[in-house]
């Protein structure tokens, strides 16, 4: 057996161990680990900044309308908070899926960057979200992370130096230069805008504000916003709106309450819109959610 599935072998056997009793744990801050034992359904959510990775098993992620499948030889890196939908594609019972989804801190970016002095040259537009290779040294640093649970006095000394190794090894791989530019996105840049979108996902979109508060021309704004995220402005902020609904659904919230405060005005076009997205009603999910019988999101 070679260093890589030797390392891929002690990782499975960490997560099958913390997720016994339940599917997803979060055992460490930004870290979540987890396991599903068959294919799932489609499930929705916004994924941060972070690093998803398929330790055994496969994962398909849809955003916007490109598909990128994740499995033991390549991780998943997004640079932004996005909508996704996503599903465990290769999972059984004998070889359960065990996934892991590292949240990644921009600061701490920022820090490497400077440090190390890396190249911060502009680079063409590209997708904020990419596949990498997986490699032994990045698996090896998630054991070593995961190790730390059994020195719980040593966590808050050696996690932060584990968590730069594993940012250092992203940022000198092949995805590195679109985490390096989304890390130095300054006032005139469209994660400006992605992160108003996200603060103030319930008001109404001008686009051409938004535009001006990048610096761009309404056509370039929209032109780089879609570049970087597979979708338009309007549809981003829609998929902001129905997961947040979503959530209020699942905190008890009703479907008319959800629906106005995530800033919908008209119910039946947040029913047709919730229902095209999800796949189920807002009314439907909402008592599916109330019977508890939503499945857990697996990372």
């Amino acid at each position: 057996m070679g260093e890589f599935d030797h390392v891929r072998k002690k990782l499975v056997e960490r997560i099958l161990h913390l997720t016994e009793k339940q599917p997803v744990v979060r055992p460490l801050p930004g870290l979540t680990v987890g396991r599903r034992e068959s294919p799932t359904e489609p499930s929705t959510y916004i994924l941060p900044p972070s690093i998803c990775i398929a330790v055994q098993g496969a994962k398909r992620v849809l955003i916007g309308e490109e598909y990128y499948v994740y499995d033991v030889e390549n991780f998943l890196l997004n640079s932004f908070d996005v909508p996704v939908i996503a599903q465990v594609i290769e999972a059984s019972k004998e070889k359960p899926y065990i996934g892991m989804t590292w949240e990644i801190d921009m600061e701490i970016v920022m820090e490497i960057v400077v440090e190390q002095k890396l190249n911060t040259k502009p680079i063409t537009s590209s997708r904020g979200t990419s596949l990498g290779k997986v490699t032994h040294q990045l698996l090896d640093a998630f054991r070593r992370m995961l190790d730390l649970l059994d020195e719980p006095e040593h966590v808050s000394a050696l996690l932060p130096v584990i968590k730069k190794e594993v940012i250092y090894r992203l940022l000198v791989s092949e995805q590195g230069s679109r985490l390096i530019q989304i890390a130095l996105s300054g006032r005139n840049d469209v994660v400006t805008a992605l992160n108003y979108l996200r603060e103030h996902f319930s008001e109404p979109v001008n686009m051409k504000e938004l535009a001006e508060m990048v610096g761009m021309s309404v056509s370039n704004f929209y032109h780089n916003f879609k570049t970087l995220t597979g979708m338009t402005p309007l549809q981003y902020q829609k998929k902001l709106r129905l997961c947040e609904a979503r959530k209020l659904l699942m905190a008890g919230q009703d479907v008319t309450t959800a629906a106005y405060q995530v800033g919908y005005e008209s119910l039946s076009q947040f029913s047709r819109e919730y229902k095209r997205f999800f796949g189920i009603s807002p009314s439907q999910d909402a008592k599916r959610l109330r019977n508890g019988r939503l499945m857990d999101v697996v990372h």
